[in-house]
């Protein structure tokens, strides 16, 4: 009895365990996520939901130099990662900002 409850409560700590998707260096699925950035409607690097609070990257849209985690600058050739705009199901939120860039 003892064993199953252990389990249980094991069991119930993993469930509400949240994984956030960016690394501690602003990195998902191995990407880096700054630099030349293309949105795009199908076939996506990642795709993002744009929300006003709690995202879990800030981002700067930039024209030059983006070379800071969370600093985009947004292209149609050469991008270093692809988006899709998502409402539903994304890899990650994010969130503009004009001042301080970065993970939240």
């Amino acid at each position: 009895m003892r064993a199953i409850i252990i389990a249980s409560v094991i069991f119930i700590s993993l469930a509400f365990t949240y994984d956030k998707p960016i690394d501690k260096d602003c990195k998902c699925k191995g990407i880096p996520l700054y630099g030349r950035v293309k949105i795009v409607d199908i076939n996506p690097d990642f795709k993002v939901k744009i929300v006003t609070a709690f995202p879990d990257l800030k981002v700067q849209l930039v024209s030059a130099f983006p070379d800071k985690c969370g600093k985009w600058q947004i292209v149609d050739a050469f991008p270093d990662f692809t988006v899709q705009m998502v409402s539903i199901n994304p890899d990650f939120t994010i969130q503009f900002v004009e001042h301080f860039p970065g993970i939240n």
